[in-house]
């Protein structure tokens, strides 16, 4: 396996609240190769925004990081000044938001806001930026680049929008692509383009990428890497077609039987029971045993990391073997 581009160890981040510090990302570890993509899926509040922001300084001003390290090129994105993290942010590694609508200057031509990376970023000259920008916006599939470029984002649709967010993204030609449920707000069909539309760019441009997503889908159909997260924490990680055939956490398998499957004979989806816990009332030992279905008495104290038990697998769960003779009983693979 290649040197990582990115390698995260333990990495934690607090909010600092009206009644103390709370701990949303706890010893998140994950890493992902050069031209690779890896998908971060958990349910919602389980940390993988809050885990994204903090590798390129965009956190919320109440929340910073405590712990761990994120090495970028040689460069701990954790520990990093705020200077050495604008001069990563965009030009190095990028962020496709969630939300176009929001995250787009709704006063300035898209045109302008493609162009505006590589005037103010890699100094080049108005002419040849506003080339780059038309170029872009061929390059992501929007049609009439020329005409499109006047354009506002109120006037192009949702697809539209989301391909102006990839083209800002790739205008600095960044090594790495944050990509925060870039398809959430489109329809079906918009996001299966999207998604192609990304990786088509990581294969032609050997972008690393990393998809944050609650949709399993969605990862199985985009990456070849998967870190599974929970209440803050990576439970569990490995290639996807391993961990979605046969997980050895039972947050992931919980999660994998959740998904509805048309193919199967089910009279009710399976849900996992419970809701995940509050970060500020953490439950003691694995933050999953009071929802878990093989919780053991060994489960409810001490502490739980991410540890390898075959090369490139990871989990956090001290009784993994039981989850996956379960996963073997009752085959499940995400996507179908």
């Amino acid at each position: 396996m290649s040197e990582p581009l990115l390698d995260v160890r333990g990495l934690a981040v607090e909010l600092s609240l009206s009644h103390g510090p709370v701990r949303v990302v706890d010893d998140a570890s994950f890493s992902v190769g050069p031209g690779e993509a890896l998908g971060l899926v958990g349910e919602s509040g389980s940390g993988k925004t809050m885990t994204l922001r903090a590798l390129i300084g965009l956190l919320p001003r109440t929340a910073r990081i405590v712990g761990g390290s994120a090495r970028f090129e040689g460069l701990d994105l954790a520990t990093a000044s705020d200077e050495q993290l604008r001069e990563v942010r965009g030009r190095s590694v990028a962020m496709v938001f969630q939300e176009p609508m929001t995250a787009l200057n709704p006063v300035m031509k898209v045109g302008d806001q493609i162009a505006e990376g590589p005037l103010v970023r890699l100094g080049v000259g108005r002419r040849a930026a506003q080339r780059r920008a038309l170029e872009l916006m061929g390059l992501v599939g929007i049609p009439d680049p020329r005409r499109r470029a006047s354009a506002y984002p109120h006037e192009l649709s949702g697809g539209l929008r989301q391909r102006v967010m990839i083209a800002i993204a790739l205008s600095c030609e960044p090594r790495l692509l944050l990509c925060d449920e870039p398809t959430t707000a489109l329809d079906v069909t918009i996001q299966d383009q999207i998604l192609a539309l990304l990786a088509s760019l990581r294969d032609d441009l050997n972008v690393s990428v990393v998809y944050v997503s609650h949709d399993l889908a969605v990862i199985a159909q985009t990456c070849r890497h998967v870190a599974v997260m929970y209440a803050g924490s990576v439970v569990e990680s490995g290639t996807v077609d391993a961990v979605f055939r046969e997980p050895h956490h039972p947050y992931t398998l919980s999660l994998l039987r959740s998904v509805p499957d048309f193919d199967a004979a089910r009279d009710a989806l399976v849900a996992i029971p419970g809701s995940p816990p509050d970060p500020a009332a953490r439950p003691s030992g694995c933050p999953f045993h009071p929802r878990c279905p093989f919780a053991q008495a060994d489960c409810v104290t001490g502490e739980f990391p991410l540890r390898s038990f075959v090369r490139g697998r990871a989990t956090a769960c001290i009784h993994h073997e039981v989850c996956a003779a379960d996963a073997r009983r009752q085959p499940v693979v995400a996507g179908g």
